[in-house]
């Protein structure tokens, strides 16, 4: 029998509302199954829509299903984000220093900041280097664009990470979606991560873009969680700023910051839609 559901929309990665990128929120996804929580996210549109469960692991302080339209996703970062978000919101108290996020990877540790900002500790990852081989595809499907090579990351998503030698560089990409599709299933990848440093002064330190093959077409993602925390694992060292979302008239913003070997991947979120969902 369907019943009211606590349902939130967060804006997630922006301080601003319609700048960031959009999360669909279920907080009580108990009795519903796996076809009802695909036809949800189906239904929401968005890139992504969130599900939260009661932690099976005593260590965690919520479980969470993350759904795109077509499928689900072990991990995702702007969804871990945004469900804490709204479940702060919703008065929820962790169980110890920092909330802990049970999911398709295992335990996310997710933390409050100063102004209420959050940040997630970005899981354990494998890397390998792009093929060789795989070059001309590659510089094909940045329609042209040079780039000397990149490493595909895996955290429960994997991105094909490419450095661009600056962001004015990586804004005037103009992917070829008929080379990037054959390229991201050679690679193994999921999309991807493009990133090129801003001038001294700038508005970021760096300028991330995430690019997808979905059904054939070319999808920009506003701003990405998972994509910023494999750059940050290539990354690693000093803290740094991102902007991403641009090409989109998006103004995401992410934070990034390292700990005892540990990258932590942060950004601002806001509630635009709360209430409930019958389901």
């Amino acid at each position: 029998m369907p019943k009211l559901r606590p349902f939130k929309q967060v804006d997630v990665f922006s301080s601003v509302p319609f700048l960031g990128n959009p999360l669909a929120v279920v907080l009580d996804a108990n009795g519903l199954d796996e076809a009802q929580m695909q036809a949800i996210a189906r239904w929401t549109g968005l890139s992504e829509t969130t599900f939260v469960l009661a932690p099976r692991d005593p260590a965690a302080d919520y479980r969470v299903r993350i759904f795109s339209p077509e499928t689900e996703f072990p991990f995702a970062g702007h969804p871990t984000l945004g469900t804490a978000h709204a479940l702060v919101e919703a008065g929820m108290q962790p169980k110890g220093a920092h909330l802990v996020q049970e999911c398709g990877v295992g335990l996310v540790q997710v933390e409050r900041g100063a102004g209420g900002v959050l940040a997630f500790q970005a899981p354990p990852c494998t890397v390998r280097a792009l093929a060789p081989a795989l070059l001309p595809l590659l510089h094909a499907a940045l329609g042209g664009a040079a780039a000397a090579g990149g490493s595909v990351v895996e955290m429960g998503i994997r991105w094909l990470c490419v450095p661009l030698t600056s962001a004015a560089a990586c804004l005037d990409v103009r992917a070829d979606i008929a080379a990037l599709t054959p390229l991201l299933a050679a690679s193994m990848a999921d999309g991807l991560a493009l990133y090129g440093p801003h001038d001294p002064g700038g508005p970021a330190d760096y300028e991330v873009r995430a690019l997808l093959s979905e059904q054939g077409a070319l999808v920009e993602d506003p701003v990405t969680g998972s994509a910023n925390a494999c750059i940050a694992h290539l990354l690693a060292g000093a803290a740094y700023r991102v902007r991403q979302g641009s090409c989109l008239q998006r103004d995401g913003r992410v934070s990034v910051s390292f700990r005892d070997g540990h990258a932590w991947i942060g950004g601002a979120c806001l509630t635009v839609i709360t209430g409930s969902i019958l389901a």
